[in-house]
Formats: structure tokens, sequence, C-alpha cells
């Protein structure tokens, strides 16, 4: 038995966004989100998945879109790729939702809150440990909350590395999921719970069609060599940097070379005229040596 990769654009869409995902989705967002004591009970997905084409495959992130029973709008995304102004992308998208509710001469009282779910397949932020995080707008000392009309929650996928016997929670299991589904060969016997057995027959390739099978090898080949590109521009910089480092060291090294010389010289009483012609360094500079010399 072989599951579809659920961090690919392709996979996540069909697990969480398909017209059988209704329920999936449902438990999905109630384990990673914390709604306080309002779970979610029903939602309507927004564009549902359909076989997507290939042209360009230009996209390294897909998202879920749903209306929760109290209006409340999610966006779910997966991420794969670290680009550059993904995190400004994910607050774009989040305002823009929010703001292309108020329709012309609507009131602001009507806009409904917006949660943007993003689960990323990289670090996005190195200054703690925790998985899942989230943010909201608050006053910068006493943390009061402005508003959560607009939350982001983030879960970083490598920062979760429960296997499976630490698996405690129906959190850790669909965080598990997310990312160990591409290369697991069986549901977990401690998998009871229906939603992920659903997830699971969802995600079997058995179950997929030929197109299904060609679009899922295709968008993991296109991920990897995107992956492998940036990987490769990170090395090329690297050397860069170092490179310009080693030219600025011999560069300092060589300056510093010349005022050494130029103050033995000043200490012999060479005219400047001379220590100019083997140092190379300016009359203004060789003076201001020589009153250094004298202090």
């Amino acid at each position: 038995m072989r599951f579809l990769d659920v961090r690919t654009d392709f996979a996540f869409k069909k697990v969480f966004g398909s017209e059988q995902s209704k329920h999936v989705l449902i438990s999905f967002l109630n384990a990673l989100i914390d709604f306080g004591e309002k779970q979610v009970v029903d939602l309507t997905i927004v564009d549902p998945y359909q076989i997507p084409l290939l042209k360009g495959m230009k996209d390294s992130y897909v998202d879920v879109k749903a209306v929760l029973s109290d209006q409340t709008k999610v966006i779910v995304e997966m991420q794969v790729l670290n680009v550059e102004g993904f995190e400004k992308r994910v607050l774009y998208n989040a305002a823009k939702l929010y703001s292309t509710q108020l329709k012309k001469s609507g009131k602001y009282t009507s806009l409904d809150p917006i949660i943007a779910l993003t689960i990323t397949d990289f670090e996005m932020f190195p200054e703690f440990s925790k998985a899942v995080s989230y943010w909201n707008l608050r006053e910068r000392e006493v943390l009061i909350q402005y508003s959560n009309d607009i939350e982001l929650i983030f879960a970083e996928l490598p920062k979760f590395t429960k296997t499976e016997e630490e698996l405690s929670s129906i959190s850790d299991k669909w965080l598990y999921f997310v990312k160990h589904a591409g290369d697991m060969e069986f549901v977990p016997e401690s998998f009871t719970e229906p939603q992920l057995l659903e997830a699971f027959d969802i995600a079997n390739t058995a179950g997929l069609s030929e197109e299904e099978l060609d679009i899922q090898f295709k968008r993991q080949d296109f991920i990897a060599m995107q992956q492998g590109a940036l990987e490769k521009a990170a090395q090329d910089g690297l050397e860069r940097g170092l490179e310009q480092g080693l030219e600025q060291g011999r560069e300092k090294g060589l300056e510093q070379g010349k005022v050494e010389t130029a103050r033995n010289m000043l200490r012999d009483q060479l005219p400047v005229e001379t220590i100019c012609k083997y140092t190379g360094l300016a009359p203004e500079m060789i003076e201001q040596l020589r009153q250094r010399n004298e202090e």
C-alpha cells in the first residue's frame, strides 16, 4: 500500500479540499486550531479539488478555503519551498480575503473573521522550537488584543519530530500524517479516528486514476527541482560571500601593511614624497600618521 505525499500541492488539495473531504477538514482544523470552547461542526469547502492543469507548474503552494458555520473564513495553505516574499504573501492573502468581504455601501460590522492556517515544510521562526504558533494584532508592551479578526497560524513540519510511538493527541497524528504519509506503507495501528482513516483512504494511490498518478509524479519532480535550485542558489551565495570576504580581508591586510610601513618610514624621518612613492598612500594620510606618532 502506498500513499500520496500530502506535502505536494496536488495531494494536499485532494485530501483536504475534495468533495469527500468535509469531515476530514473539520477534524484537521479542530486538531490544529484552538477555537476555544467552539469546535467546528460544519463548513463549506470553497472551490473544491479538481484534477489540475500542469501549465508551467509555477506555484509551490496550494490553498484550501472553507467557510465555517459561524461564517468565519479559513484559508489552509501548504508551502513546500521557502521562496522570497512568502511571509508577506500569507499576510496579503489573509488581508485580501478580509477586505474583499465588504461590498459597495456595506458596513464594517459585517466583516467576518479570517483564519489563515499555513503548513510549511521548512522552518519559518528559528527563534522558538514549538511547531504550531498563533499570531494576531496586540499592543506591543501590554499585549492587549486589538482584534482577532485576522489570525495567522503556522505549523512548521521540520519542528515536529515526534515518532509514531510518541504521538499523544489527534493534533500530533494529523501533523504526523501530513509529514510522513508519502513514506508510509500502512496505516499505523494507533490511527483509529474515522477522519484520519478517511484521509488515508483518500491518499491511497490505489484509488487514483492514471492521470492523477501522472500529475502527482510530475508535481513531486517539479518541487524536487525547485528545491535543488534553491539549495544551489544558497550554496552559490555562500561561496560568493566567502570569496568576497577573503578579498576584503586581503585588501584590508594590504592596507594595514602600507600604514605600518609608512609609520616606520616616518620614525626614520624620511621625506613625505618618498613615503608616498613606496607605500602609495596619499600625503594627507601620511600627515595624519605623523600627527598620531607625535601624540
